[in-house]
C-alpha cells in the first residue's frame, strides 16, 4: 500500500499539517458543542478536495497497481490517539473491493469505511456515517457499488425469477428491489444498471433519512455522491 506515492494523493505531512488547526466546531444549530473529533482537529479538506483525491488514487491504482510499500508500524503511531478521515465509504462487503487499495493505497487513518452487502444504507451504516461527518469531520461520503455484485443479482432474480432466500438474506436485499425493478428494461447489463441505480438511490435518500446528514449538506461542509468499481478495470465512475 501506498501513502503517497511520487508525491500524489494526501499524505502524512498533509494529515500533520491539518491537525496543526487546533479542534473545530461544525457551526450548525442542529450539531451539539458535544458533536466534535475528539482532541483533534477534522481535515481541512473541502468536499471538492476529498473528491479529487478519490478520483486521482484511482488513477493510480489503474495505471500503477504495483502499490508501493509505506510503513505501517510509523503510520499506526501516528493515528493511535486520534483520527481524522477525509472521506467515508459505503462499500459492498465483497472481498474483491477493499476501498483502501481501489483509491489509491491508503493507509491507516484516512478513510472511515462502512462494509454490507449490496452497500446500503441501514440503522448501523447511517450512524457510521453521521459519526465519520458529525464527529470526525469527514466531507465527502461516497456510496460505492460495483459491478457483478452478488447481492444486486439475488434482488434482480427477485424480480426477474421470484427468487427466495434463506434466512435474512432476503430481507437484507429487498431494498435493492426497487432499483432493479427501475433498471430492468434499460439497455445493457441488468445488474450493474441495477448496481449503479440502487447506489444513486441511496446517496440521494441519505439527507431524507439522516436530518443530521441533510443539515450538513445544506451547509456545504458534507458531499454525498454514488459511484461504481468496476471488477475487471479496476475504474471507478462517479455516477451524476
Amino acid at each position: 500500500m501506498c501513502v503517497n506515492c511520487e508525491n500524489e494523493g494526501i499524505g502524512r505531512r498533509d494529515l500533520m499539517r491539518l491537525g496543526a488547526a487546533g479542534v473545530v466546531a461544525l457551526g450548525l444549530s442542529s450539531v451539539s458543542d458535544q458533536v466534535r473529533a475528539a482532541d483533534a482537529a477534522p481535515t481541512a479538506l473541502s468536499p471538492a478536495d476529498a473528491l479529487a483525491a478519490l478520483k486521482s488514487g484511482n488513477e493510480r491504482f489503474v495505471s500503477k497497481p504495483e502499490l508501493c510499500s509505506i510503513d505501517l508500524a510509523k503510520s499506526r503511531s501516528a493515528v493511535a490517539d486520534h483520527q481524522a478521515p477525509w472521506a467515508t465509504i459505503v462499500s459492498c462487503a465483497d472481498s474483491r473491493v477493499p476501498p483502501e487499495l481501489i483509491f489509491g493505497g491508503h493507509g491507516v487513518g484516512e478513510l472511515f469505511i462502512s462494509r454490507d452487502a449490496g452497500n446500503l444504507i441501514n440503522v448501523d451504516s447511517l450512524g457510521t456515517v453521521e459519526y465519520g461527518a458529525a464527529v470526525l469531520g469527514s466531507p465527502l461520503v461516497v456510496i460505492l457499488a460495483h459491478t457483478a455484485c452478488g447481492a444486486v443479482k439475488a434482488a434482480c432474480d427477485v424480480v426477474t425469477k421470484n427468487a427466495t432466500y434463506p434466512g435474512v438474506i432476503g430481507r437484507m436485499i429487498a431494498p435493492i428491489v426497487p432499483a432493479a425493478l427501475a433498471a430492468r428494461d434499460q439497455p445493457g447489463d441488468f445488474v450493474d444498471n441495477a448496481a449503479k441505480e440502487s447506489a444513486k438511490r441511496t446517496a440521494q435518500s441519505l439527507p431524507a433519512v439522516s436530518p443530521l446528514m441533510a443539515d450538513l449538506t445544506k451547509a456545504g461542509k458534507v458531499k454525498t455522491v454514488a459511484a461504481i468499481y468496476d471488477l475487471e478495470t479496476g475504474v471507478v465512475t462517479f455516477l451524476d
